[in-house]
This record gives structure tokens, sequence and C-alpha cells, in this order.
């Protein structure tokens, strides 16, 4: 872990230049949902407009999807999701992780030998803890979904401002840390607290910007399942998803999933943080929505995942052989469970039960399949989730202005000749 300077020095010049090589893309615009895996320099069209972009390799990673360069916003291909499907491993690969940060200035001078994260505020004892500090505390391991709120941004209608993603800004990893209520334990949280705010080493590139920190409320931060994590998938955090630490919030979009993390602060009155009070909210209404076009009157901080499912064997636009094939994909939600999926094969005038797969964790991606007979002709394939909270996907899409918590029923469309 500690020989990730050179990775560092590497990934500043990926910044400044990375892989402007643009070459035709091998699927017609819109034609499929599933992005092909390329290589670096090749770009993939997203399906939904203007939805041209590169595939680029950062240190650390395979070719992703580029939404922007500075800072790297990397989205998975869908691809990937598929395999992992085929594979019948759920766990999302490190270096196939979505990469989203809020700030432009990355700690690239970042030494893990001096890092130390600073745990202070409301709390009887303020500490300084070193990465070994923290890997002699109690472990503890969760498999859990991180989204980005915005994922799938790209498909709202009308169109929304934002990074125009497409169902790329999620992954599945087991995480491995320290609970974060064994830290704050040791450094005893004071009667009367209420919020504990984390922040990380990365920052804005001008100094009038906003540092990004996100807060969570006391009993929150103690429930035991926040996690303070060094590994992802038995290796050490890749460096654009958060070496040495981040802070794992299971079942909450990735916007508090802070990287880099290097203060964790206890307050004994509400945080008032711009990227709390200012951002990353949605409309405060029963479905988080608005009439498209419109602004909310009030809004609320965005918060717990809402439940998906994707359908991964078989690509949009795809021509497919008619008779029995197997549908398969994944689904998950916030922390109730996955209950059932059903599926639909004529675009939702009938579905059945498709067949869960291992249950991996309330927080992660629960694998689904189910053998069809398709005649020939046109079809539109759907899949719908149910939690064990009794949530379940709408089959209309919600707008509001952000893009934020799309969970519709996706339909993909194919031909079988």
């Amino acid at each position: 872990m500690i020989g990730r300077r050179a990775l560092l020095g590497s990934l500043g010049g990926a910044l400044v230049g990375a892989c402007s090589r643009q070459t035709p893309a091998t699927e017609a615009p819109g034609a499929a949902a599933v992005v092909p895996v390329g290589a670096a320099g090749d770009v993939v069209e997203l399906p939904f407009a203007n939805g041209t972009r590169p595939l680029v390799q950062f240190p650390g990673k395979r070719p992703l999807i580029q939404m922007t360069a500075r800072p790297p916003q990397l989205e998975t291909p869908f691809a990937v999701f598929a395999q992992s499907v085929d594979r019948d491993s759920l766990l999302t690969p490190n270096d196939a992780f979505f990469v989203r940060y809020s700030m432009g200035r990355l700690p690239l001078d970042l030494d893990v030998g001096a890092w130390r994260l600073g745990v202070g505020g409301h709390v009887g004892t303020a500490m300084s803890l070193s990465l070994p500090d923290l890997m002699a505390m109690p472990r503890a391991e969760i498999v859990a979904v991180n989204q980005c709120s915005g994922n799938s941004r790209g498909f709202s209608q009308p169109r929304v401002g934002g990074g125009q993603l497409a169902h790329g800004a999620m992954g599945n990893a087991r995480w491995t840390g320290v609970p974060l209520k064994a830290v704050l334990a040791a450094a005893g949280v004071k009667a009367g607290a209420v919020d504990v705010v984390f922040e990380g080493a990365d920052g804005p590139v001008l100094p009038t910007g906003h540092d990004f920190a996100k807060s969570l409320s006391v009993d929150h931060a103690l429930d035991g399942e926040v996690l303070l994590a060094w590994a992802m998938n038995g290796e050490a955090l890749p460096f654009l998803n958060g070496f040495p630490l981040r802070l794992v919030v299971p079942g909450w979009f990735g916007t508090y999933w802070v990287k880099h993390l290097e203060r964790i602060t206890v307050l004994d009155q509400p945080f008032g943080g711009h990227f709390m009070q200012k951002t990353y909210r949605m409309p405060d209404t029963d479905c988080g929505c608005v009439p498209p076009g419109t602004r909310p009157e009030r809004t609320v901080p965005i918060t717990r995942l809402r439940v998906r499912s994707f359908i991964t064997s078989v690509a949009d636009g795809a021509r497919v052989p008619a008779g029995q094939m197997r549908l398969a994909g994944f689904a998950f939600d916030g922390g109730a469970g996955i209950r059932r999926v059903g599926v639909s094969v004529d675009g939702g005038a009938s579905w059945a039960d498709a067949k869960l797969g291992a249950d991996m964790g309330r927080y992660g991606f629960r694998g689904w399949s189910l053998p069809v007979r398709l005649a020939a002709g046109a079809h539109v394939l759907m899949a719908r989730a149910q939690t064990n909270a009794g949530e379940v996907q709408p089959l209309v899409a919600t707008w509001n202005p952000s893009g934020y918590a799309r969970n519709v029923v996706e339909q993909v469309k194919v031909v079988a000749a």
C-alpha cells in the first residue's frame, strides 16, 4: 500500500492530458444500453442524445467511460456488470469501479506513511490515527453498493444539468475496515452530540471554493454498520476510489462515501456545510419528484438508495434467436433487501417471478435469472424489483431538477428471429 507514490505521479500526468485520441464507435448511436468494453482511445455511444464518450485509462483502472478529466469522472461500461453476472460473481472489479469526484484538486502528494486521520470536536479525547492504528482495531466487512446519486441522469426527460451518466455510476464491493462506531467510542462522544462531519484530502481548485464535507446524524454514525474502509474486494483501495481510507455508508448514495478521509469532527449542533445545505438535495415530496420542468418549493438532503433492477444478459437493441433463452440480471436497494424480481417479455402486460441468486447481504447486488421463450418478433423486456419492506420500482419515471435517484423499470427492446 505504501508503494503508491509511483501511481500518484503517473496519475498526475494522466489528469493533465488523459487519452484524447478518439476512434469511430463500434455501435450505432443509441443502439445499445449495454456499452461494449473497448480500448483506451475508443469512443462509445451512450443511448441518449449527445451520448458520445471517450474510453480512457487512468492509473489503476481499465478503460472506463470519461465524463470529465478534472476532476476525473469515470463511468463503468455496463458490459462489466453483464460479465460479472455471467461469472456468477456480483462484485465489481476494482479496476472497473466507477470514479466520481466533486473536487478538482486531488491529493496527488499523499504519503501514507505520514497520513493521519484526525478525530475531534465534541469528544472526550481528540485522536490522530495512522493506518496501522486503525488496522489494529476490530475489523469488519460488508458487501454494499456504492451508487452516484446522478446515476442514469442522462435518461431524464426533459434533460437536466449535471453529468450525463448512463447506468454505470454504481458498483458492488466487499469493503473491509473498522466500524466508525469503534473509532468514535475510542474518542468518547460527549453527551449532546448531534452530527458527525467527514472531510477528505481532496479540495477545490480555487481558494474561494467550498471544501467537500458531508455529515451523518450521531445516531447513524454509531449504528455499527458505517465503516472506515481501507480495502475493497480484498485489496487496498485504488487511489481513485479513496486510498488510503474512505467512508462507507451502506444503503446511502455515494455522495456520503467520502474519499481520502482525513478528518472526523463531532458537533453539538447541526452541520451547515454547503454540500449538505445547498447541493445533493431532493424535492421534499413523497416521491422525491416534481412535475417535469418545475422547481420544488422545499428540498431535503438525498440519503438512501431506491430499489433498482437491471437486465444484463441481453443488450437493448439486440437481435436474438427466437425460442428459449435465459434472462439474468441483478437488483439492489437501500438495505431492506430484495424480496422478488418480476420479469416481463411483453412490455409489462404479464409478469413471472425470477429465481433469486445468492444473498450477499441486504446492501449488495442480488442476482436473478429466469428462462423465457421469445416468439419471433419485437419484444420489450423488463425487470421489476420489490424489497422486503414492500418498495416496488415505478413503471413510469419520476423527475426532479437534478436527475437524482432514478429507479424506474428500465426497458430492453430486442428482436427475436
